[in-house]
């Protein structure tokens, strides 16, 4: 019998609790006994850690953000707190732990493997910034958040001849950007791969007034640049009125999507799967739906490669 501990951390995403449901799930399924670790990485090292029953995973598929909680700690950088963490599952007679987070959570579940722990990370973020999969658990919902938003703001847009630049997270992944500007035909995308040229923005936008577009939507990844100044260059240097909107956290809340639920039931069972095969040091990916797994070291040092529908960008304009 083997006892396994789950935490999820860093910021929360849509899915996390279907896959801390899959995880108890499939680890009562095959006699192991499931503990919940609260409040990430923070809670482990406090011993915030709970044996959990079937019940205790009923009615959250269908909730957004995470009912375990989540935090960030620094100061786990730091050997002394990874070995106080372990230290407190050994002490409760726990075998493994299960991680779902982003790169920073890989980080902090490759340091505890490398001290003896048995460990197995899934990718939850909304950024969808983990190299070594195709999607992580919370891209979808959040993109879908992000379309909805930019549908109704069209709408304003088109009534006004309007200029509207929004600003969608991501961090410094231009995944939500470029999906959300080709799913609702935006005229620009400016994300880090794309690079940022005001002055080229400014005379793109200003050829799309001469060939008589009635409004435009630009769609900015956070951390490029201040949307509202750009908004404020595009109407003192074009013949659009401009407004600029920033999503923000509302992007990272709301019920999962059904794909988001079965790609994080799919991944949490899986990650327990490879437990009882007796692999650990492991991150779980997808390519598409279908799910894998890698060297957790691997999955933090790949290089995440730009998507491929910048190319489809040009011709759908």
């Amino acid at each position: 019998m083997m006892n396994i501990a789950v935490l999820t951390s860093g910021g929360d995403a849509p899915g996390m609790n279907a896959a801390v449901r899959a995880v108890v799930r499939t680890a009562l399924y095959y006699g192991m006994i499931p503990y919940a670790v609260h409040d990430g990485y923070k809670g482990l090292v406090e011993g915030n850690i709970k044996e959990m029953v079937r019940n205790d995973v009923g009615q959250i598929l269908e909730r957004g953000g995470t009912i375990l909680g989540s935090s960030r700690l620094p100061e786990f950088k730091q050997e002394a707190y990874q070995k106080r963490a372990i230290e407190q599952l050994r002490n409760r007679n726990i075998d493994a732990l299960i991680v779902i987070g982003g790169d920073g959570t890989y980080r902090g579940a490759l340091d505890l493997s490398r001290l003896g722990l048995k460990t197995i990370a899934i990718p939850g973020t909304i950024d969808n910034d983990i190299a070594s999969t195709e999607y992580t658990i919370g891209f979808f919902t959040a993109l879908n958040t992000a379309i909805d938003a930019l549908d109704k703001l069209r709408d304003t847009s088109f009534s006004h001849q309007r200029c509207t630049v929004v600003e969608v997270m991501g961090r410094n992944c231009g995944d939500l950007a470029i999906f959300s500007g080709v799913a609702c035909g935006a005229e620009i995308v400016i994300t880090n791969d794309t690079g940022f040229d005001k002055a080229n923005v400014l005379e793109n936008v200003k050829k799309a007034k001469e060939i008589g577009k009635r409004h435009l939507i630009i769609v900015v990844a956070e951390n490029i640049t201040d949307v509202t100044e750009l908004a404020r260059d595009i109407q003192e240097h074009t013949a659009y009125d401009a407004r600029a909107s920033v999503l923000g956290y509302i992007q990272r809340g709301g019920t999962p999507s059904a794909f988001d639920r079965i790609l994080a039931s799919k991944m949490g069972s899986y990650a327990v799967d490879l437990l009882k095969e007796g692999k650990d040091g492991r991150a779980i990916i997808s390519d598409g739906i279908e799910i894998t797994d890698c060297p957790l070291d691997e999955a933090l040092t790949k290089e995440n490669t730009p998507s491929d529908l910048y190319q489809y960008l040009p011709k759908l304009n």
